[in-house]
């Protein structure tokens, strides 16, 4: 994977074609006076992981790019598709049917050619994660809401190795924004996530613990869980792009306070509000929970309805 990884960036650096104009100090010199000069040198030499690149994935690697980041490693097995226009940065008539992580990596090197990047275009796995892992300093989720499997076994692999993770998702018109770190509680402490659980069950405690309230702005009939499909808006994605960019600076320059789990953040442009975010009773181990699942399913049917098929199947 390594090996074909290096091909596919030596294939997109041709594309980009403009290294021999290129001066990093001058690309990046506006940032001095709100970034230090070794603190912009610390951003060159960081690598940050990227699993997961449509809407807030595409997204984050544009801030990154622009603050000055030196090193990216990408994952996504998914092609752009013309559903994807509202929301997801590298999506256009241009790039429909092409790889999520080649347009990606283009999308890099127009701004900075002489980033350093290496490509999963099957996503991350068990197989390929301690690949993936390797040599980075902070990983931004980017993956898709519904692929709790992936995310819980990512958060588990970035904790054992001592790394970040910021979390920066849209929910409604805002972005809630919680940074997991190694000596802090975990993905799975923090929602409450047991094996127990069914998927329906994860999925509610992820929401809920990114959510300010249980009521949302969402309409819950626009919600398709069986075809894993939900309503996000641009603006919410690149919310979420600027608050994990300005994480990842107080990450790596080691200054400012961060958003770190169990406490968070979710900023409501629609509202001009900020609420903070505290961790939820556990669904299914806590009288309050469970109180809050049956109004949580109440409110938002489609949870309920994956929950009793998943149920069902199990006997």
């Amino acid at each position: 994977m390594e090996a074909t990884a290096t091909a596919e960036v030596a294939e997109v650096a041709d594309v980009a074609g403009v290294a021999g104009v290129f001066n990093y100090d001058q690309a990046f010199g506006r940032n001095i006076g709100l970034v230090g000069r070794e603190e912009q040198q610390k951003l060159k030499n960081t690598c940050v992981a990227v699993p997961g690149l449509g809407g807030v994935g595409g997204a984050h690697i544009h801030a990154l790019a622009r603050l000055g980041i030196g090193a990216f490693k990408l994952a996504d097995p998914d092609t752009f598709d013309v559903v994807n226009f509202n929301r997801q940065f590298g999506a256009t008539m241009e790039t429909v049917g092409r790889s999520k992580t080649t347009v990606s990596a283009e999308s890099i090197l127009a701004i900075n050619p002489e980033a350093k990047i290496m490509q999963y275009p099957d996503g991350i796995s068990p197989q390929n994660i301690d690949a993936f892992l390797a040599g980075v300093d902070v990983v931004i989720d980017g993956i898709e809401f519904f692929r709790m499997k992936t995310r819980r076994m990512l958060y588990a692999a970035c904790r054992e190795r001592g790394i970040p993770v910021v979390n920066a998702g849209p929910i409604g018109y805002g972005a809630a924004v919680l940074v997991f770190m190694p000596d802090g509680p975990s993905f799975e402490e923090h929602f409450g996530l047991t094996d127990d659980m069914t998927h329906a069950e994860q999925l509610l405690a992820l929401a809920l613990g990114l959510a300010p309230r249980l009521k949302s702005d969402i309409d819950p009939a626009s919600i398709n869980m069986e075809g894993e499909k939900g309503p996000a808006l641009a603006s919410a994605c690149f919310l979420c792009a600027a608050v994990a960019a300005t994480e990842v600076l107080k990450l790596v320059c080691d200054r400012g306070r961060r958003t770190s789990a169990p406490s968070g953040i979710y900023y409501d442009p629609y509202r001009g509000n900020i609420y903070p975010l505290k961790r939820r009773p556990s669904l299914t181990r806590s009288f309050a929970g469970r109180i809050l699942r049956w109004l949580a399913f109440r409110q938002v049917p489609a949870f309920k309805v994956m929950h009793l098929r998943e149920l069902a199947a199990r006997k």
